[in-house]
């Protein structure tokens, strides 16, 4: 299994359209393209503007494919089009890469 943390710095003033958008439109078109969410984190100190999520992946290449997919649907081109009339809401995206640490699963 693959774990992709993506950590969305956001514009100022922009976190709720941000979550309205997740909450109202991509996590329905994340799961229509076999991407799983696990978990949703905002930074404890509200001055900082991230928006932090884990996503599971089979692997690389699925992760590519379904980024393609995703990227590519006319829904999700028309939610981020509308979204962001009054300017793009982030500023910058980071994706770590995980996978399980081998000593760890015997604690499961």
């Amino acid at each position: 299994m693959l774990y992709e943390l993506r950590v969305y710095h956001i514009h100022p003033g922009k976190m709720k359209a941000i979550q309205d958008r997740f909450r109202d439109h991509v996590l329905a078109l994340f799961a229509k393209h076999d991407m799983n969410v696990t978990q949703f984190w905002e930074d404890w100190d509200e001055g900082e503007n991230r928006l932090y999520y884990l996503v599971e992946h089979e692997d690389m290449e699925t992760r590519n494919l379904n980024y393609e997919r995703f990227l590519s649907d006319p829904k999700w081109l028309a939610i981020r089009q509308v979204s962001e009339l009054d300017g793009p809401l982030v500023a910058k995206l980071e994706s770590l890469f995980m996978k399980n640490a081998a000593f760890f699963t015997a604690m499961l």
